[in-house]
């Protein structure tokens, strides 16, 4: 027998041609091989080799970057039921079931598209993220995170990758370089891979906050994420035909207190609209007090506050104007606003 020789009468046509190059023992005997048909094809010099605990790359040369993937994931995935191999689904017969694991960290990030990351194959680790109670250990390539509650992964080349704002946290995780740092969470935010607050609210989480470098490229990161979002708003405002407000402002009573800053502001409809870019942090709730407070008090004086975040403007643009257009076309119907004078902030 060779490694061109058939498994087994059981063919292997509905799998990916990846998964022809790596199975695990298991699967290899659900297709007629027997132990010690595995162990013999795996011999040193043979025309098999054992990539991982219990998974087999099926030529003996070295592994791509997408059989390194493959590979990590078998041995991470929970496995079937005894005497059930794992198979492809019947609504995607082509896609292989990895229960229980997805990549994440810097290969996960490659995958996703960023150019800051070393390519898969100079790599040498592959992160891959589990449930806590999972009984695993790291091993040979593959290292294993553990998690309480695995988000919900994407589809990426076939593969289940944790979402970029998960994939972050576990990337930064592992790097103490603050410029290396700076680079991943400004091209998240660049390359329109995420928000702010997504990347913020993981790294919390991961209680990577304490870490001084980490705060850094944090506070650049959201001065980033606001230039990105005031210009959506610009762009918002020109490409649907809005009337233009003044612009970054603030509002104060005549002789009276300081009222806040607004993003945009149309004073002869007194509607204004600020940009919500809180970024979570340990004092999230005072920062949203904080805004509920001044919207409150702007409302009582007749002006009606628009909030919206980052995400909306770049997801749901159009929505967002007609939000506001309505808003301005309300204000004919409202008792006339209290006079305030309006600032250059």
């Amino acid at each position: 027998m060779t490694h061109n020789t058939p498994l087994s009468p059981r063919p292997l046509r509905h799998l990916s041609d990846v998964r022809r190059r790596v199975l695990t023992t298991a699967q290899l005997r659900s297709h007629g091989v027997a132990a010690t048909e595995i162990a013999e094809q795996c011999r040193p010099g043979g025309p098999w080799q054992q990539l991982l605990p219990g998974v087999v790359l099926l030529h003996p040369g070295p592994p791509t970057s997408e059989e390194r993937l493959h590979g990590a994931l078998l041995f991470t995935a929970r496995e079937p039921a005894p005497g059930v191999p794992a198979q492809p689904t019947p609504d995607s017969p082509h896609r292989p079931v990895y229960a229980d694991a997805m990549i994440t960290g810097l290969a996960a990030l490659t995958l996703h598209g960023f150019s800051a990351t070393p390519p898969l194959l100079s790599l040498d680790h592959v992160d891959v993220l589990v449930p806590r109670m999972r009984r695993l250990r790291s091993t040979s390539y593959v290292r294993v995170l553990r998690t309480p509650a695995l988000p919900a992964p994407e589809t990426v080349t076939g593969l289940p990758v944790a979402p970029v704002p998960r994939a972050l946290a576990d990337a930064v995780a592992d790097l103490t370089d603050a410029e290396a740092v700076r680079r991943l969470l400004t091209e998240a935010v660049r390359g329109g891979h995420c928000e702010p607050a997504a990347v913020v609210r993981e790294l919390t989480q991961a209680k990577l906050l304490a870490r001084p470098h980490v705060v850094d490229a944090v506070d650049s990161l959201v001065a980033e994420g606001r230039a990105i979002a005031e210009d959506r708003l610009y762009r918002m405002v020109h490409e649907y035909g809005l009337p233009d407000p003044v612009w970054n402002v603030d509002l104060r009573l005549p002789g009276g207190p300081h009222l806040g800053g607004l993003d945009a502001y149309w004073p002869e409809h007194a509607v204004a609209v600020e940009l919500d870019t809180r970024a979570p942090r340990h004092d999230e709730d005072a920062l949203w007090s904080e805004y509920a407070r001044k919207r409150e008090h702007l409302e009582r004086l007749g002006i009606t506050v628009v909030y919206v975040t980052p995400k909306k403007l770049r997801d749901s643009a159009e929505q967002q104007a007609a939000v506001i257009r309505t808003a301005l076309m309300a204000s004919d119907d409202r008792d006339p606003a209290a006079y305030v004078v309006v600032l250059p902030r």
